[in-house]
């Protein structure tokens, strides 16, 4: 591994989250979107409004973006980041249009998306929707999640960028009434299109309203090498086998 790599994962490690420039060319971009933009929009995956566009169990309803997101860099990117085997444990699309007034508070990733309930030692909170099961699994199960966004636009604090605490993933799940006890120093993750930023989900973060006429178009991607205990199943796992 390059320095210049093994630098960015420290950072990673240390931080809670780190940028990686150039994974994907110009071409490459203009590919996953093209994928994107003839997509059908109905359907409870979809949701549409004036601030939004996103699209959840992506690679299920879009597999045609599954080898133009697998090139050679991001397939080396997520070797060095988990262990084999890397499964892919949730896949959204999220379109932040010019001048939206979506806010996103500060948070972190707690709930993983799931096959169905099941009574077992540290799961839960669990929550049932629409779209199907959640719960908040034990740290050892986030801290084992890897999320990578693929960046289609360049971002930064002009249309919405993640704001980040940094090192907030070290102090495990924080009761929400504590949250601003940790939000004094942030981080606008500026990221370039073409893009990835890595982030772990018990990093403190936010999405603020943007400001300017540029899109913020992005693909997040979450991954685990963990299998999950007593038969429950990842949900991306489950769909693809079903």
């Amino acid at each position: 591994m390059m320095q210049a790599a093994r630098d960015t994962l420290q950072d990673y490690q240390r931080d809670g989250f780190a940028v990686v420039e150039q994974v994907y060319a110009t071409a490459e971009i203009r590919a996953m979107l093209a994928v994107i933009e003839q997509a059908r929009t109905a359907g409870g995956n979809f949701r549409r409004t004036a601030d939004l566009f996103a699209i959840r169990n992506l690679l299920s309803e879009l597999p045609a973006l599954g080898p133009l997101i697998w090139n050679a860099r991001f397939t080396a990117l997520l070797h060095e980041l988990l262990p084999a085997p890397q499964r892919l444990v949730k896949a959204i699309y999220f379109d932040k249009p010019a001048g939206s007034n979506w806010v996103v508070a500060w948070h972190q990733d707690l709930m993983v998306a799931v096959d169905r309930r099941a009574e077992l030692p540290g799961f839960g909170p669990w929550n049932v929707r629409p779209e199907g099961v959640n719960v908040q699994p034990p740290r050892e199960y986030l801290e084992g999640i890897c999320t990578l966004r693929i960046h289609l636009d360049a971002c930064d604090a002009g249309n919405g960028a993640l704001r980040v605490v940094p090192g907030s993933h070290r102090r495990g799940a924080i009761h929400a009434t504590a949250i601003s006890d940790f939000t004094s120093a942030t981080t606008v993750c500026q990221v370039p299109a073409g893009g990835v930023m890595l982030m772990k989900p018990l990093t403190l973060h936010a999405s603020h309203r943007s400001l300017d006429a540029r899109p913020r178009r992005v693909i997040h991607l979450e991954f685990s090498s963990h299998q999950l205990p007593a038969g429950l199943r990842w949900r991306e796992d489950a769909a693809r086998a079903s």
